[in-house]
């Protein structure tokens, strides 16, 4: 079964689909992001993300065609656990979020059984402490630790776990964290939260590439599990981890060391200049991110999450 406005439709067309009914699902999406995720539909330039995305938002696609390609127990677990990655990116789930996280179960016939590891997994995630347990030692000067935390999110879109790229927005909830605690503010999940928004970094968005990236590539953790791929799209997403963690630090930095009185727009403006030095500076340590990498696994992954281990 095709779906409308595609010519053919495979496994990997249809769990991108239900990427994006996740990222669609909740009404209260800012306006922003959704144009976020339409650009990275359109960015990616391959398979038929940006058809199926304004199939979606025109409402012409229902969920049970989108999903018809997914038939297998093991894609049929990858697609929840994606959807359940987006919808509870920024830590909470709406009641339109869960709704349709229920109706996605049903409709992949997956029992309560198969997906509460799932649901513990990404919660163990999304709803992890920010500071660290023990504390970690705060330097005067960040610029060191922000690279640090910009090479680990460029060494994480490496990687072919969805857990990785799950990872990168509270790795980067943590370093705002430890940036506002150097300068003596005790920042809350909220204020981080209501920080990057301002910057115009969209959670939703950014796990939604993440997957895209993952998928258009040809790998994912149960769909094959080896890094495989076109090394083009890895090394994108890579550069697009790095630049956000990189950009989003600084201005951070700045912002606290400013007395916090930088305004929305400079804000935004700083977000975009940061991001793009980011990405040249990508390539400079490029060899130190995919060192990195080498060093990751999901354990070691959670561990630096809950804060047990440093970065």
């Amino acid at each position: 079964m095709n779906i409308p406005g595609t010519e053919t439709t495979s496994t990997h067309d249809s769990l991108l689909a239900v990427c994006l009914f996740a990222a669609f699902c909740d009404g209260e999406k800012s306006e922003r992001e959704r144009e976020q995720i339409g650009k990275i539909a359109e960015e990616l330039g391959t398979g038929n993300l940006a058809p199926i995305s304004r199939q979606i938002l025109m409402g012409k696609l229902p969920i049970d065609m989108a999903i018809a390609e997914i038939r297998t127990r093991e894609d049929k677990m990858l697609a929840y656990e994606m959807a359940r990655g987006i919808c509870e990116a920024n830590g909470d789930i709406s009641s339109d979020e869960e709704a349709f996280l229920a109706e996605l179960k049903t409709k992949l016939s997956l029992e309560n059984t198969d997906t509460a590891p799932i649901d513990e997994e990404v919660d163990a995630l999304t709803l992890s402490p920010i500071e660290a347990t023990p504390p970690q030692t705060l330097a005067p000067n960040n610029s060191g630790m922000i690279l640090k935390y910009s090479i680990l999110n460029g060494a994480l879109e490496l990687l072919p776990e969805t857990l990785a790229t799950m990872a990168i927005i509270p790795m980067q909830m943590k370093m705002v964290y430890r940036i506002g605690k150097s300068h003596g503010v005790e920042l809350d999940r909220s204020s981080i939260k209501e920080f990057l928004a301002t910057a115009g970094l969209g959670f939703g968005s950014q796990v939604v590439e993440g997957f895209a990236r993952k998928l258009v590539r040809g790998f994912g953790k149960k769909l094959i599990g080896k890094t495989t791929g076109r090394i083009a799209e890895q090394i994108t997403g890579s550069a697009f981890s790095f630049a956000s963690t990189y950009a989003i630090g600084h201005i951070a930095e700045k912002y606290h060391s400013s007395g916090r009185t930088l305004s929305s727009p400079e804000i935004k403006n700083l977000y975009q200049s940061l991001s793009t030095q980011g990405k040249d500076l990508h390539n400079k340590h490029l060899p130190e991110i995919q060192q990195r990498a080498k060093t990751l696994n999901p354990a070691a992954i959670l561990a630096m999450v809950r804060g047990t281990t440093p970065v």
